[in-house]
């Protein structure tokens, strides 16, 4: 006998899995907007500093970028409280691990975009009378911004995507819902589709949203 699709106990329990896509995108803004902190205070001290910073700098952005995040997860979430007398939960644990790992993506990101300011801009703000710290903040960073936005949006896309691995720790996010739900229902199939199709309607309906900004932005300079 074949298996039969029932929809019925997925839509019963399926304030889990709204819950859960709530908390995904909670748990990637905080993540992005602190990744975005720690990305470009690395990125201006990258291209401003000398050989040993630069150096700490890329031994952080390498480790990050060549270690799959669930062992970074289980790592800070596991590993850091026993050898660190420090205690946290696990919604916590994670958003401090999703924004070291967007961090140090972001510090590509963001050093390609200040290298690829042309030289004249910044040229011209220092015949004006521009202090370094001024060129800074009114040349090269709104010059970088537009320049790196659409990466930016597909980290933070990404990142969306990434908050599925929390549920390794019991973040109630959107996958840890459908755990719940699978668990509770042992209607494997149905479950995922659900999920699998709220990913995907999410993740266009923001990527939508972010190339709007991105023509505003590009609009507006």
């Amino acid at each position: 006998m074949g298996y039969a699709l029932n929809f019925n106990l997925i839509w019963r329990h399926f304030d889990k899995l709204w819950g859960g896509l709530l908390l995904s995108l909670e748990l990637a803004v905080i993540s992005i907007a602190i990744g975005i902190v720690i990305g470009l205070l690395l990125a201006v001290w990258y291209v401003s500093a000398g050989r040993v910073v630069r150096s700490i700098i890329a031994a952080y952005v390498e480790f990050i970028r060549n270690v799959p995040l669930i062992l970074l997860v289980y790592l800070v979430f596991y590993g850091l409280p026993t050898v660190v007398d420090i205690a946290y939960s696990a919604q916590t644990s994670f958003v401090a691990t999703l924004s070291l790992y967007s961090g140090a993506y972001l510090v590509e990101v963001f050093r390609s975009g200040l290298e690829a300011v042309p030289r004249g801009q910044t040229d011209a703000g220092k015949a004006i009378g521009l202090t370094p710290w001024q060129r800074l903040l009114h040349v090269r960073l709104p010059t970088m911004l537009r320049i790196t936005l659409p990466a930016l949006s597909n980290t933070f896309i990404s990142l969306f995507k990434d908050t599925s691995v929390a549920s390794v720790i019991s973040v109630p996010e959107l996958t840890y819902g459908a755990q719940w739900i699978n668990f509770n229902t042992f209607r494997i199939v149905e479950v995922y589709l659900v999920v699998t199709a709220m990913y995907l309607l999410t993740g266009y309906a923001l990527l939508y949203a972010l190339r709007l900004v991105e023509r505003r932005f590009r609009a507006a300079h």
